[in-house]
């Protein structure tokens, strides 16, 4: 008869905690305005976290989604005793190291190099291991021409490069990081989530918050969502992406934007709508399903042979696809007062997210811009047909032989 394997024990276990935060509602300018007072009460408790629990197992990826001021982060505080709860309990058995918030750990007047010693300090490191890892750490970060320089002339961006080179580089069992990397440029979102996903394949644990839901079903093994300082749902990251955007979408449609709009003027981009299959006008649209983006376009003029863009970007202001007139062999004309033209979609291949799009009609060489409007409209795409994950999804069908 085989032995019962035991349960593995959690590194990092948050039991029943909760956080309370004072909210005053008066604020006393003297010291007899606050000896006046000192009875009556001025404030009231504010629950930022309430009877929280959840494992987390060693060389787990786990995420933490939930809007903003949901109390993530006054949850992550509370795992690297940052914060110490009013109620509950949180245990971490090992090393931590954490990446908070932007430049947490720094001090302005000091070097690059020695923010680097500093952090690693903060974080507990022997400075011979900082010794052994800071060409490493320098050589990730990309700021090898500025690591002698001040923090203070620093960019936002470069604060959050050398924090997160310190934090994955210094060897720790759970690695904690709060949605300040969404600050960074593309390239280093890129780098980060390639360190992220080989720091996962070493066996490590990392616990993530961010509200990027590609992000939680690509590196995750289970997720939590954090609602109102509450534990609304603790699942896989499938699951709980799919309910946590289901609310987030909740009595939404398309918006219509005050973006930047410039072009000379012969022809106007007057409407864009969203259309579902019978061609009528939708609040949201669905993945996976057909649909037409129906744009209406009006000139005081006649002019000839006229191009229409339409350009799609996601939440990260990345250019998801752009589709011209031109492009598709698509030949207007003429426009010479009201005229629409039709984009139909036989399958969306956007999944479930927020998007925007651009639209602009050019001359027929492409290079006067008549109208171009950026950020025109937002619109959410709902989970429909596919459960395809990512940016876009591929459509095509699986063949098992």
């Amino acid at each position: 008869m085989s032995a019962t394997r035991a349960a593995p024990e959690p590194i990092v276990r948050v039991s029943h905690l909760s956080k309370r935060f004072r909210l005053f509602h008066e604020r006393h300018h003297s010291l007899k305005q606050s000896l006046l007072n000192m009875r009556r009460s001025t404030h009231e408790d504010f629950w930022a976290l309430r009877n929280i629990s959840f494992d987390v197992f060693e060389g787990e990826t786990f995420g933490i989604v939930g809007h903003n001021g949901s109390g993530k982060s006054t949850l992550l505080k509370c795992l690297t005793q940052i914060l110490q709860p009013d109620e509950g309990t949180v245990s971490v058995n090992g090393s931590i190291s954490a990446l908070l918030e932007l430049g947490a750990g720094f001090h302005p007047e000091l070097s690059g190099r020695e923010n680097v010693y500093l952090s690693a300090a903060i974080l507990g490191v022997p400075r011979r291991q900082v010794e052994e890892k800071f060409d490493e750490i320098v050589e990730f970060s990309g700021l090898e021409h500025f690591i002698d320089t001040p923090v203070k002339s620093y960019s936002s961006g470069m604060f959050v490069r050398l924090g997160f080179a310190v934090a994955v580089n210094v060897d720790p069992d759970v690695l904690i990081i709060d949605e300040v990397l969404a600050v960074g440029d593309a390239d280093f979102q890129a780098k980060c989530g390639d360190r992220i996903a080989e720091f996962r394949d070493q066996g490590k644990t990392i616990v993530l918050v961010t509200h990027s839901m590609s992000d939680v079903v690509r590196l995750c093994q289970r997720a939590a969502w954090i609602d109102h300082g509450n534990l609304r749902m603790l699942g896989t990251p499938v699951d709980i992406t799919e309910s946590y955007l289901e609310t987030t979408h909740e009595g939404r449609s398309v918006q219509y934007q005050d973006g930047t709009r410039r072009g000379s003027g012969e022809v106007l981009v007057a409407s864009l709508e969203i259309l579902d299959a019978g061609l009528q006008p939708v609040s949201f649209a669905r993945s996976g399903e057909p649909h037409a983006i129906r744009i209406g376009l009006e000139s005081r003029e006649r002019v000839v042979d006229p191009e229409v863009t339409l350009s799609f970007y996601d939440q990260n202001a990345t250019l998801v696809t752009e589709v011209s007139t031109r492009g598709r062999n698509a030949i207007i004309d003429h426009v010479h007062g009201s005229r629409t033209v039709t984009l139909e979609i036989d399958v969306l291949p956007l999944v479930e997210g927020t998007y925007e799009v651009s639209c602009a009609v050019r001359d027929q060489s492409g290079q006067r811009e008549f109208d171009v409007r950026n950020r025109f409209v937002r619109f959410d795409v709902l989970k429909g047909a596919t459960s395809d994950q990512g940016l876009v999804t591929l459509g095509g069908s699986w063949d098992v032989g």
